[in-house]
């Protein structure tokens, strides 16, 4: 059904391979015959959902592919409210070991809310029951553009084992209620770019796991959700280390927590190092700057133990605005590790509760201070 015209085939549209885009049919086959198709055109190849309402269960769109290939959505893509019918993949929309991938546009709805009422995580410590929106798997050397993520049932995109994406103009949206629903999750990735992204979510907004590496988030509005955060990190065995993290121009309002990194007690050995945090703008945030070696979230860990996660050559530059909770920074490293050159700079983050003026809370860091810095940071310092 597609061309060859010139440098590249013609394009694969999904309404020829019987995509009905009712809202109701199930088009899962028809987007991914016309993705088959393209994928295997020696030239340069584009696969178009045109505009209209797709219901579609499970998809995925499988590489390796002969040729660089783009899917260009003007249409809405809908998943099924019933978690239960998402037996056969752990994610909603799944793209895999893509190499020259370009998505261009496209809402990708999770009609997450029945899925949250049934989310458990908290009580039994896991949540591997619930799909994720989109999840780029083995994805490199790619562009994702003006995309929208709507209302996942878990975490919105998971971006692993990626290497040079960009991701430009993401738009992300879910209740400040939906449980879980990272926006931006990174792991095990190399030169990751999101850039311009507006996220409104339950959960953090971007966070990044183990082995991210050479990670740049730029122009990011966060908020509602919990923050940026690199990890947590510490839980598992064999994590790979995460370094040359850095968030910049980015402005986080009205959220439970602000830039983060989180490790847990009683860990596995690990490595952060390399992360600036920069020119970022708080807008009535809990806690805005936290170092947290000893996160333990359900209450279930060791918390006399500490991390074995080694975090080093942090810094925090032209952080300002408003903390919503008195403690403003809080800087809680490993006794057993204890944190290393964390330099902070032009810091001025105000509280305007009746219970006094802003505070910062120290352990086991003698970090570097320059600049103008309010709350003053670590001037008792608490070992």
């Amino acid at each position: 059904m597609g061309l060859i015209e010139g440098n590249r085939a013609a394009d694969f549209d999904v309404k020829k391979y019987g995509a009905k885009a009712d809202g109701k049919s199930d088009d899962n086959k028809a987007i991914e015959s016309a993705w088959k198709e393209a994928c295997v055109a020696p030239k340069e190849s584009m696969v178009v959902i045109p505009k209209g309402n797709y219901m579609v269960g499970a998809v995925k769109f499988q590489g390796p592919c002969q040729a660089p290939i783009t899917i260009k959505i003007d249409g809405t893509l809908k998943a099924p409210a019933d978690p239960a019918k998402f037996k056969s993949q752990d994610s909603w929309i799944v793209f895999n070991n893509v190499n020259g991938l370009t998505v261009e546009g496209g809402t990708f709805d999770g009609q997450g809310a029945v899925a949250w009422s049934k989310n458990d995580c908290a009580k039994t410590g896991t949540c591997n029951s619930l799909p994720i929106n989109l999840a780029f798997n083995k994805v490199t050397n790619s562009v994702i553009r003006n995309i929208t993520s709507l209302n996942s049932k878990l975490f919105h995109m998971n971006i692993l084992n990626c290497k040079n994406v960009t991701f430009q103009r993401t738009t992300i949206d879910a209740p400040e209620s939906s449980l879980n629903t990272d926006g931006i999750h990174i792991g095990r990735s190399t030169g990751v770019n999101i850039t311009d992204a507006a996220i409104k979510t339950g959960d953090d907004c971007v966070s990044l796991g183990d082995g991210c590496q050479q990670v740049n988030i730029e122009k990011v509005t966060c908020g509602p959700g919990h923050g940026i955060s690199v990890g947590s990190l510490g839980k598992y065995q064999n994590e790979q280390p995460v370094e040359g993290i850095t968030v910049r121009n980015c402005t986080i309002t009205n959220t439970m927590n602000g830039i983060r990194v989180k490790t847990w007690p009683a860990s596995t050995v690990g490595l952060a190092r390399s992360l600036s945090f920069d020119n970022i703008v708080m807008n009535n945030v809990s806690t805005p700057i936290l170092i947290d070696q000893q996160y333990c979230p359900y209450g279930q860990c060791k918390a006399e133990v500490p991390s074995r996660v080694k975090i080093s050559d942090v810094s925090f530059n032209a952080i300002k605005g408003t903390s919503a909770t008195q403690l403003a920074v809080k800087l809680s490293c490993s006794k057993g590790t204890p944190c290393e050159n964390v330099a902070l700079n032009d810091v001025n983050l105000v509280y305007h509760g009746t219970n006094g003026t802003a505070i910062s809370e120290c352990a086991n860091v003698q970090p570097k201070l320059t600049g103008n810095l309010f709350p003053p940071v670590c001037s008792v310092s608490s070992h």
